[in-house]
């Protein structure tokens, strides 16, 4: 019984590392210069390189950020190549933070986000428990003043399809649209994060 528990434990710390979020950043194009290996969320990345012009996710889902302290634009990343900032649809060379994503398994009830027309949870209310491709086809409007994340992990999408400027939504609530980072209330599609 005792090597059977040995090499149950064995294999649940290998799991474990096979399982660690993983992302690797490099100052040039096709994963060339200097690199840093990330694990953990981190607010200040400066120190680790100059620019970043390639990404490799070995693990894990990531928001990566334009500016220290999760501020500037964000960037939602999959495990998965990104050779050159174009294709995770950077604007620039500029990474200065990041945050491990946690993962659920889709499953009923398992994400639930209330939007807001106004401010501080104010004006037409509406819930949504899965993806939107298009707000306003759905609802009727493309703005969303403040938002009550009950469940799972989304990102706001600034236009339809999942395009444009992305939001991470954390559970919480959001009183204002500059609490998650917006630089305006416009909202054109929603995306749960799932495995």
């Amino acid at each position: 019984m005792g090597d059977f528990n040995r090499t149950k434990a064995k294999t649940n710390k290998l799991e474990a590392i096979r399982n660690k979020p993983l992302i690797i950043f490099y100052e040039d194009r096709n994963f060339q210069g200097r690199s840093y290996e990330c694990s953990n969320e981190c607010s200040d990345l400066h120190s680790h390189f100059n620019r970043c012009n390639s990404i490799r996710v070995d693990n894990g889902a990531w928001m990566v950020y334009e500016r220290p302290n999760y501020t500037g634009y964000q960037y939602f990343l999959r495990k998965g190549d990104y050779p050159d900032y174009q294709r995770w649809m950077g604007f620039n060379d500029c990474v200065r933070s990041c945050r491990v994503i946690p993962m659920v398994r889709s499953h009923q009830g398992s994400h639930k986000m209330m939007i807001y027309e106004r401010n501080e949870f104010g004006g037409q209310k509406m819930e949504l428990t899965d993806d939107c491709p298009s707000l306003y086809e759905r609802f009727h409007f493309n703005e969303v003043n403040s938002c009550n994340v009950m469940d799972g992990h989304w990102i706001f999408y600034e236009h339809p399809h999942y395009r444009g400027r992305q939001y991470l939504m954390r559970p919480g609530e959001y009183r204002r649209f500059h609490e998650w980072g917006g630089v305006s209330p416009r909202v054109g599609s929603i995306k749960r994060i799932t495995m």
